[in-house]
């Protein structure tokens, strides 16, 4: 089976160069936290725009590409959503979490109560698509949640990148974002993504700076 190709083109870059720009992007992106206080300041939309495009680029089974990403700037679907996800968080804490991972949270100081989802200028719901439907022809989708994990890490670095903050935020389940943002059955939500700028003073737990060495995450043979 014949296919088109195209001429791939690869700047070459001198090693000391690849070794600084792998430094200094660790340097950068190891200043990353997760924040929970933000300001109620206003994003350009460009900078979303970008960010998604770069995430748009990721690596993904068979080019099929199988995410769709939802941009709520909206204040009344926000509230909306915070709504939904406070009652499953508040099922989460006080009823089916098991006690090992109330234990684990305990140093973050997490509850049910999310404003942040209502404060962020923006939030970025992430879904990922079991199978696409062209023309009326359903077409599986592979990898997909390898697939989507990708492009969600593209998508936070270069949000940290242009100099913003964010969340990763899991509600479980969080199919009440289906029905709130309209999104069709094929898709599922990954994750919700809470974007914007800390507040003044904002505070992260301590401990959740702490990272491990890379002998602790890595193995050379």
């Amino acid at each position: 089976m014949k296919f088109e190709t195209t001429k791939f083109k690869h700047n070459v870059i001198p090693i000391k160069d690849i070794r600084k720009r792998s430094k200094d992007f660790y340097n950068l992106i190891k200043k990353r936290r997760s924040i929970r206080e933000f300001n109620s300041q206003d994003l350009d939309d460009n900078i979303i725009k970008n960010a998604i495009l770069a995430a748009g680029t990721a690596p993904n089974g068979a080019n099929l590409q199988p995410w769709h990403f939802v941009i709520i700037k909206n204040k009344k679907i926000k509230k909306k959503i915070r709504k939904a996800a406070e009652k499953e968080e508040f099922k989460f804490y006080n009823k089916t979490a098991p006690k090992e991972w109330l234990n684990a949270l305990k140093p973050l100081g997490t509850n049910e109560n999310k404003i942040f989802l209502e404060e962020a200028p923006i939030l970025i719901a992430v879904f990922e698509k079991k199978f696409t439907i062209k023309r009326k022809i359903k077409i599986k989708n592979y990898y997909v949640k390898e697939s989507v994990g990708i492009a969600t890490g593209i998508l936070i670095s270069c949000l940290h990148y242009a100099g913003l903050c964010m969340l990763t935020h899991t509600p479980s389940p969080m199919s009440f974002l289906n029905k709130i943002l309209n999104r069709p059955t094929n898709e599922k939500p990954f994750l919700l993504l809470v974007v914007g700028f800390p507040k003044l003073n904002c505070n992260i737990p301590k401990f959740a700076t702490q990272k491990k060495s890379i002998n602790q995450i890595s193995s050379w043979i």
